[in-house]
C-alpha cells in the first residue's frame, strides 16, 4: 500500500497522552509543496483518534521543522482546506494531504496518493441480480437454483451408493421466515475448504498456493458418454451469486466424511452492512466449530426452522447444507404458484444426469448403473397444507421426454473441433401420423404457430411441425445450457431444390448438442461463449456414429438418407387420387385463397374415401352429418400425391333440411363410423322437418279470409304452432348434433299491395318461449286504404331464411282490404284566386275519417261562415264525391290595392273537428265609381297651368282598386288645342290626374271651360264632370326695350337694326315686362334673377330692378356689327327681344398710304406698283372725304425725287387717290422717304433704291496699262484680275450667275474662279 517513492524521515505521531498516539490512531501522507525544493516524498504522520486540528497542525510545523507563525494550508488533494470544522471528517486513515502557501497555488511536482481497492460487498451480494436475467419470457430462477444442484452433483461424483441431493423450501410461518435449504450427502467440506468457497472468483483451477484445494488437486474427468462427469460446479462464482439472486443471507453447514466436526459459516448482507458501518474489515468472518445436531446457537426465531435441520446431521456420515434466509418476495409467489413449471425446468436441465445417456426411454426398462442413482428430491412445505415431494425422475412431461419418446428413430453424429474440443449429437425424427405432428410441443410454453381458426371450416397443414424453434439444445458436461441453441447445420437445413425427402420432413426432425468442457460458458451458465461459432467453423468435421462407431463419409448424403428412409417408414400420410384440377378459394382469407389442388377420393389408414360417400365428422361443434364432394389439398399438384393435411368438403345430409356445404380438415373424419348409421340417421331426420301452421285467436278480433275493414278495425293476438307431419309441436330443426343451432322463428308480415309495388308495414319475429308458444300481440294501427295479405313465415334463427336446402318452410297468408271511414274532419280543397270584394267564388271542401283518409258527404249540412269585419253569405253547398260550398260573397274594408288578411272560419256541425280556418287574402273589387278630388263643381285656374286631380277607383263597399289597363282621361272643352289628361291607375286604383299646361292663346278675360273625367274601359262607372273658370295668366308675357334720349323714350323693337358712332357707348337702355292682361309687371329680385343679356356677363341687379339695361360698347370697326338679346325664362315662358348696332365712322383723323407693288426702284427707272391714299377716323374706318377736286391739294415730296412723270387719280369706287410715276434722280443706292399730304394730314412711305440695269465691266484693284505686264514663265500673275459687273453710274449691278469668258492667246494656260 505504501507509494513507491514514498518514506522521507521518519514518521510522527499527534495525540494525547489518553491515546498515547498509538492504538485507534489513523495514519496519514503529507506532501510538502510550498516551494519547488521541497523534498519528493511524503511524510507519514500518526494522529490520534481524538485529535483536534490545532494538535495536528503543530505537529505538522514540528515534524517538518516551519515555525508556528508562518502562513501556510493543508487541503487533500481535492484541494478542500482542511479546518477544524472539517478535520473530523476529512482526516480519515490513509488520507493524502498536500502542504501548500494557498488552495490554488499551483503543483509545483507530482505525488502519488494511496488507494485501497478491495471490492465494494455489492459485488458478492448484487451478483446473483446482475448475472441471472430472463431469456424468452423464461424466468431464471431454476436456472440459479441448478448452480446449487451443480455444486451438490460435484459433491457427489465419487459416492458409492445413491447420490441423494434435496431441495426442501420451508414456507411455514409456523417455524420462521421463508428459507430455502439445498442439502446433498457428498463429501463435505473441511473448514479450509469451506473459507474457499467463501472466496469470490476462487475456481477450482485456482485452488493452490495458499488455499488448500478442496479437491485435493484438481483432475479432468476421463470422457464419458455424454460428457456425463458430474465437473459441473466450476468457477468459484455460481453457488455465490444464485444464493444472493435467491435471498439475502446464506449459512453453509458442512461435515466431511472423516471428521467429527461440523463446520458453519454464515455470509449475509445485513453482516457486510454492520461491518462497513462498524469500520471493520469486510472480507473476514468467523467459522463455527461444532459437534453434529448441536444447535444451541439457533436462538433467533427466524430461523428456528434449522433445529430440525440440525437434529438430522447425527445419521449423516458426510453432507452439506446451504440454507438460504431472507428469500425475495416475488421468489416465493413464484415458487409456490409455479412449482409444476420449475420443477420440470429442472428435470430438463438435469435430465440425462437423472437417466443416462440414452434419456428417458419410457419404453425400455432402466438400467441399474449408473446413472439411475442420482436422486434429487424437491418439497415444499406450507402451513397448513400437505407437502408438495416431486423426485425429478418421476417428471415425465419434461422436453427432453417427450423429444425421447415421440421419436421414431435418431441420427446420432460426432463433431471435432479445432483442439480437443468434441460435440457429440443426436437429431430425432418425429413422424406424422394421420392426422397430426408429433413433433412435441412445450405445455408450458405452447407454440403460436398453432391453429387460432381450427375450430371452423378453414384448416391448411402449412405450419411446420417445429415451428420457428432451433433443432438442437445445447448441454454441457450433460447439463442443459438454457439460453443456448443452435438453429442447424449445413447438412440439415431444407435443401432450396427438392431434395430426396419432402421438404416437412426436415421440420420433423429435433436435436440435441452435448460439448465437454472445452467449450466456453458464461459463469452462471445460462449460455454459451464460442460454441456455434466453433462448429460452423470450415475446419470442423462432422461424422456419423452408426452402432457406436464413427463412420468416415458424407454427413449431408448420410443425414438425406436417413431422413428418406424416416419419411417412408414412419409417416403415416394420405393418398390423394382422382385429380381434377387447381382452383383458387375467394371465401378464405387472401393469404390462403390458393392454388388448392381438388380430388374425387383418397386413400388413408387403409381405407377409400370417395366423392358422394355419406360420412361423420368428430370433434367439430356441431357433428356434421353428409356426403363428401370433393377434397382439397394446398400446393399446385398434377395428379396422385402423398401428403399431409387436407380438407373434405361435405353437403349437409339430409339436403332437404341443410342446404349447406362445410369445409373440415380431413383429420376430423370419423373414421370408426359405419355409412349404414349414417344414412339412418338422416332418414330420421328427414321424418321430423317442420310442415304447417296451427294459427288461433285467443282474445278475439279474428281476421277473416278476404274481409273488409273499416282503417283502424285491430287485428287480435295470434297464438302460432308449427307443426311437423305428426302433428307434433317443434320449436327448431329435427337433431340434437348439427340441428340444434338452428332454432326455428315465426316472422309476421302485413304487406300492402299498390301500384307502385308491395310494401311491407308491419314485420315482427317471434322466439318459442319454452312455456309458452309463439305468439303475436293485437295489431290496431293498420289505417292505410288498399288490399292486405298478412302472412305467417317460419323462418331460420339465424339467417332468416324461409327455405332450407331448396324447400320452403311452412307459411300462411291471409288476404284482407281495409277501406274509409265516416268523415270526421275536413279540409279545404284548392280555391281559385284570388278573393275580391263583392266576386263570388267557391269553398272546395275535402272530408276525412279520423286517420286521415278522404271519405264523403252523405248527409245534409249547413255551413256557417264567419269573418271579424266582412259581410258573408253563401249561396248552396253540395254533397258527394266533390263537395263545395257555391258562390261565398265577401264585402267590408280592405287596406289597399294589395289587399287585407282575413281568417274565415268555416263550421260544419255535426263533424269531431267541426271548424277549419282559412286565411284568405281579400282583394278590392271590381270598379264602381270614381272619386274626383278638389270636390267643388267650379274649379278656378290660371292660363298656362296644368290643374292636378286626384283621381281614386272605388269598389262597391268604397275601398280603393285597381285592375289591369285602368287608364282614367280627362277630357276638356271650351276652347281649341286642349290637351287630354291620361293616368293609369292599373297598379294602386288611385293617382294623380294631369298634364300639359291649358293654354289658351289671346286671352284678355276670364273664360269658362268644362273636364270630363272617365274610364273608357269601365263603362259601368259614371264620369264625373267640372267646370273650369280660366283666368289670364299672371306670368310675363311680354318684353319691351327702349331707348332713352332726354325726357324722350325711344322703343327699339325686336330685330331693329340701331346705327351708332363707333367705338361709342349707348347708355340708357331700359326694358319693361308684360303680362297676359297687358299689366305691367313690377319687376322683383326673383324675376331679375331670371333676365340674361348676352352683351355682358355681369349685370347689376340693383339696375334690373329700376329697369335699366347694362351699356352696350359699339364696335371699333364699321365692319363689326353687334347682335343684343334680352332675354327673359322661367317655368312659363321663355321671352326674347334683340336689336343689332351698326357702327358708323367717326370725324377725319389720318391720312393713309399703302404701296401697292414692290417697294424697290431701279435707279432711272419709275416705280412698279402704286401708292394708294385715303383717309381715316381714329379707328381706320375710311372716310369718303375724296373728290375730283382734292387732287389740286395733295403734295408729294421727298428727297431726289424726279417729280417729271408723277400721275395722280381720284378713284371714285374706293374713295381713294392713286400716285403713279415715281421716279428718282441718279445718285447713291439706299432707302428714300417719300411725304404725302393734303390739307392738315400726313403720311410717309419708304422705297429702296437700287442700282441700274447692268452696263459695263470694271477691273478692279488693277493699275493703269500703258505697257505690258511682265510674268514669269510658268508663274502666276502677280495679281488675280477681278471683273464687276456695273451700271452706267458704275454702281455694281447685283446680278447673280454672270458668266464672264476671258480671251486670250492660245500659248496660254489659266484658271478662272467665279464668286457672287
Amino acid at each position: 500500500m505504501a507509494a513507491a517513492d514514498g518514506g522521507g524521515p521518519g514518521g510522527a505521531s499527534v495525540g494525547t497522552e489518553e491515546d498515547g498516539g498509538g492504538v485507534g490512531h489513523r495514519t496519514v501522507y503529507l506532501f510538502d509543496r510550498r516551494e519547488k525544493e521541497s523534498e519528493l516524498g511524503d511524510r507519514p504522520l500518526q494522529v490520534g483518534e481524538r485529535s483536534d486540528y490545532a494538535g495536528f497542525r503543530a505537529c505538522v510545523c514540528q515534524t517538518l521543522g516551519i515555525s508556528p507563525e508562518e502562513k501556510f494550508v493543508i487541503t487533500t488533494t481535492s484541494r478542500k482546506e482542511i479546518t477544524c470544522d472539517n478535520f473530523d471528517e476529512t482526516v480519515k486513515d490513509g488520507v493524502t494531504l498536500y502542504l501548500l502557501q494557498s488552495v490554488n497555488q499551483l503543483l509545483l511536482t507530482a505525488t502519488k496518493e494511496r488507494i485501497d481497492f478491495l471490492p465494494h460487498y455489492d459485488t458478492l451480494v448484487k451478483s446473483g441480480m446482475y448475472e441471472y436475467y430472463a431469456s424468452e419470457g423464461q424466468n431464471p430462477l431454476p436456472f440459479a437454483l441448478a448452480e446449487l444442484i451443480d455444486n451438490s452433483l460435484s459433491a457427489t461424483s465419487r459416492n458409492i451408493g445413491v447420490r441423494r441431493i434435496q431441495i426442501k423450501l420451508l414456507f411455514d410461518e409456523t417455524q420462521g421466515k421463508p428459507a430455502v435449504a439445498v442439502i446433498d450427502n457428498g463429501r463435505g467440506m473441511t473448514s479450509k475448504q469451506l473459507n474457499n468457497w467463501a472466496v469470490y472468483r476462487l475456481s477450482k483451477f485456482t485452488r493452490q498456493g495458499d488455499f488448500e484445494s478442496d479437491h485435493s488437486g484438481y483432475v479432468r474427468p476421463v470422457p464419458v458418454p455424454r460428457s456425463l462427469n458430474s465437473d459441473i460446479s466450476y468457477f468459484g462464482v455460481g453457488g455465490k451469486q444464485a444464493v444472493f439472486f435467491v435471498g439475502q443471507s446464506a449459512r453453509m453447514i458442512s461435515k466431511p466424511a472423516d471428521s467429527q466436526d461440523v463446520h458453519e459459516l454464515v455470509l449475509s448482507k445485513e453482516d457486510f452492512e454492520k461491518k462497513e458501518k462498524n469500520k471493520e474489515a469486510i472480507y473476514s468472518g468467523y467459522i463455527r466449530n461444532r459437534k453434529p445436531s448441536d444447535s444451541v446457537h439457533i436462538t433467533n426465531d427466524d430461523e428456528r426452522f434449522l433445529h430440525h435441520l440440525i437434529i438430522e446431521e447425527k445419521e449423516k456420515d458426510s453432507f452439506t447444507a446451504v440454507v438460504i434466509t431472507g428469500v425475495q418476495p416475488e421468489h416465493i409467489q413464484y415458487l409456490k404458484n409455479y412449482f409444476h413449471l420449475w420443477t420440470r425446468q429442472l428435470a430438463h436441465i438435469y435430465h440425462y444426469y437423472i437417466h443416462g445417456p440414452k434419456g428417458n426411454e419410457i419404453r425400455t426398462s432402466k438400467e441399474v448403473e449408473p446413472f439411475n442413482n442420482i436422486d434429487i428430491e424437491i418439497s415444499m412445505f406450507e402451513k397448513g397444507k400437505v407437502p408438495k415431494i416431486v423426485n425429478l425422475r418421476e417428471i415425465q412431461d419434461d422436453m427432453q421426454t417427450l423429444y425421447v419418446n415421440t421419436a421414431a428413430d435418431s441420427f446420432e453424429f460426432k463433431a471435432h473441433v479445432e483442439g480437443d474440443g468434441v460435440v457429440e449429437g443426436i437429431i430425432r425424427y418425429h413422424p406424422f401420423l394421420y392426422d397430426r405432428e408429433t413433433y412435441p410441443d412445450d405445455p408450458c410454453f405452447p407454440s403460436k404457430l398453432k391453429d387460432e381458426d381450427d375450430e371452423d371450416d378453414c384448416f391448411i397443414l402449412e405450419k411446420a411441425a417445429r415451428g420457428k424453434r432451433p433443432i438442437f439444445e445445447c448441454f454441457w458436461n450433460g447439463r442443459l445450457i438454457p439460453y443456448t441453441s443452435v438453429e442447424d447445420f449445413d447438412w440439415c437445413t431444407p435443401p432450396k431444390k427438392r431434395g430426396l425427402a419432402p421438404i416437412e420432413c426436415y421440420n420433423r426432425i429435433s436435436g440435441a448438442l452435448f460439448t465437454n468442457d472445452k467449450f466456453q460458458v458464461s459463469t452462471n451458465k445460462l449460455t454459451f461463449m464460442d460454441l456455434e461459432l466453433k462448429l460452423k467453423d470450415k475446419n470442423t468435421l462432422f461424422t456419423r456414429i452408426l452402432n457406436g462407431q464413427e463412420q468416415r463419409m458424407k454427413i449431408d448424403r448420410e443425414f438425406a438418407l436417413w431422413l428418406k428412409d424416416c419419411h417412408e417408414k414412419y409417416d403415416k400420410q394420405i393418398k390423394f387420387t382422382l385429380f381434377k384440377g387447381v382452383i383458387t378459394r375467394p371465401d378464405l382469407p387472401s393469404k390462403k385463397q390458393g392454388p388448392w389442388a381438388t380430388y374425387a377420393a383418397i386413400e388413408w389408414d387403409g381405407k377409400i374415401y370417395k366423392a358422394g360417400q355419406l360420412v361423420k365428422t368428430i370433434k367439430t361443434l356441431p357433428l356434421f352429418y353428409g356426403s363428401i364432394v370433393r377434397f382439397f389439398l394446398y400446393g399446385d399438384h398434377d395428379g396422385e400425391v402423398y401428403a399431409t393435411g387436407g380438407e373434405v368438403q361435405i353437403a349437409m345430409e339430409p339436403q332437404a333440411l341443410y342446404d349447406e356445404v362445410r369445409t373440415v380438415p380431413i383429420a376430423k373424419l370419423d373414421r370408426t363410423v359405419a355409412e349404414k348409421a349414417v344414412k339412418k340417421y338422416v332418414e330420421d331426420e328427414m321424418a321430423r322437418l317442420p310442415d304447417r301452421l296451427s294459427v288461433t285467436w285467443p282474445e278475439g278480433d279474428e281476421l277473416l279470409p278476404n274481409e273488409v275493414r273499416p282503417a283502424g278495425t285491430p287485428i287480435g293476438a295470434l297464438r302460432i304452432e308449427i307443426l311437423n307431419k305428426k302433428g307434433e309441436a317443434m320449436q327448431k330443426l329435427p337433431g340434437t348434433s348439427h340441428g340444434g343451432s338452428k332454432k326455428l322463428l315465426v316472422e309476421l308480415k302485413v304487406i300492402l299491395h299498390s301500384s307502385s309495388g308491395n310494401k311491407e308495414i308491419i314485420s315482427h319475429i317471434s322466439q318459442h318461449g319454452g312455456k309458452w308458444p309463439y305468439w303475436f300481440k293485437k295489431m290496431e294501427n293498420i289505417q292505410k286504404l288498399g288490399n292486405y295479405t298478412l302472412k305467417l313465415q317460419v323462418v331460420l334463427n339465424e339467417s332468416n331464411a324461409d327455405t332450407y336446402a331448396g324447400r320452403p318452410l311452412p307459411s300462411k297468408a291471409i288476404k284482407f282490404s281495409v277501406k274509409e271511414g265516416k268523415p270526421e274532419k275536413f279540409s279545404f280543397g284548392l280555391l281559385d284566386l284570388p278573393f275580391r270584394v263583392g266576386v263570388p267564388f267557391n269553398i272546395p271542401l275535402e272530408f276525412q275519417d279520423e286517420f286521415g283518409h278522404t271519405s264523403q258527404l252523405v248527409t245534409d249540412i249547413q255551413p256557417v261562415l264567419e269573418a271579424s269585419g266582412l259581410s258573408l253569405h253563401y249561396e248552396e253547398i253540395t254533397k258527394g264525391p266533390n263537395c263545395v260550398i257555391r258562390g261565398v260573397t265577401a264585402k267590408g274594408p280592405v287596406n289597399s290595392c294589395q289587399g287585407k288578411n282575413y281568417n274565415l272560419k268555416v263550421t260544419l256541425p255535426g263533424l269531431k273537428e267541426d271548424s277549419q280556418i282559412l286565411k284568405i287574402r281579400l282583394l278590392p273589387g271590381h270598379p264602381r265609381r270614381l272619386k274626383v278630388k278638389p270636390d267643388s263643381e267650379i274649379l278656378v285656374i290660371e292660363n298656362g297651368t296644368a290643374f292636378p286631380f286626384q283621381v281614386e277607383v272605388l269598389d262597391e263597399s268604397d275601398n280603393i282598386t285597381a285592375q289591369p289597363k285602368l287608364i282614367v282621361h280627362c277630357k276638356f272643352s271650351g276652347a281649341p288645342n286642349l290637351p287630354v289628361y291620361v293616368v293609369d291607375c292599373s297598379s294602386s286604383g288611385t293617382s294623380i290626374l294631369t298634364g300639359s299646361a291649358i293654354q289658351v292663346q289671346n286671352i284678355k278675360k276670364d273664360q269658362t271651360l268644362k273636364a270630363r273625367i272617365e274610364i273608357p274601359s269601365c263603362k259601368d262607372v259614371a264620369p264625373v264632370e267640372k267646370t273650369i273658370k280660366l283666368l289670364p295668366s299672371s306670368h310675363v308675357a311680354r318684353l319691351q326695350i327702349f331707348s332713352v334720349e332726354g325726357q324722350k323714350a325711344i322703343q327699339i323693337k325686336h330685330q331693329d337694326e340701331v346705327n351708332w358712332i363707333a367705338g361709342d357707348i349707348m347708355h340708357n337702355l331700359i326694358f319693361q315686362m308684360y303680362d297676359e292682361g297687358e299689366r305691367e309687371i313690377n319687376i322683383t329680385s326673383a324675376l331679375a334673377e331670371k333676365i340674361k343679356v348676352n352683351w355682358t356677363p355681369e349685370i347689376n341687379k340693383e339696375h334690373l330692378l329700376q329697369g335699366l339695361l347694362p351699356d352696350v360698347q359699339v364696335p371699333t370697326s364699321v365692319k363689326d356689327m353687334r347682335y343684343c338679346q334680352v332675354s327673359f325664362q322661367d317655368d312659363h315662358v321663355s321671352l326674347e327681344s334683340a336689336f343689332t348696332v351698326r357702327p358708323l365712322p367717326d370725324e377725319p383723323k389720318h391720312l393713309k398710304c399703302e404701296m401697292k407693288g414692290g417697294k424697290t426702284v431701279q435707279m432711272g427707272q419709275e416705280l412698279q406698283g402704286e401708292v394708294v391714299i385715303i383717309i381715316t377716323d381714329q379707328y381706320g374706318n375710311q372716310i369718303q372725304a375724296f373728290s375730283p377736286s382734292s387732287l389740286s391739294s395733295l403734295s408729294i415730296a421727298g428727297v431726289g425725287l424726279d417729280s417729271s412723270n408723277l400721275k395722280t387719280t381720284f378713284q371714285e369706287n374706293t374713295q381713294s387717290i392713286s400716285v403713279r410715276g415715281i421716279k428718282f434722280i441718279p445718285g447713291p443706292p439706299g432707302n428714300k422717304d417719300l411725304c404725302f399730304t393734303w390739307r392738315e394730314f400726313s403720311d410717309f412711305i419708304r422705297v429702296q433704291l437700287i442700282s441700274g440695269p447692268p452696263a459695263k465691266l470694271l477691273l478692279i484693284d488693277w493699275p493703269e496699262l500703258k505697257e505690258s505686264i511682265p510674268v514669269i514663265n510658268g508663274r502666276d500673275l502677280q495679281n488675280p484680275i477681278i471683273v464687276q459687273l456695273c451700271d452706267q453710274w458704275d454702281n455694281p449691278a447685283p446680278v447673280q450667275h454672270v458668266k464672264i469668258s476671258l480671251t486670250k492667246a492660245s500659248n496660254l494656260k489659266g484658271r478662272a474662279y467665279s464668286s457672287g
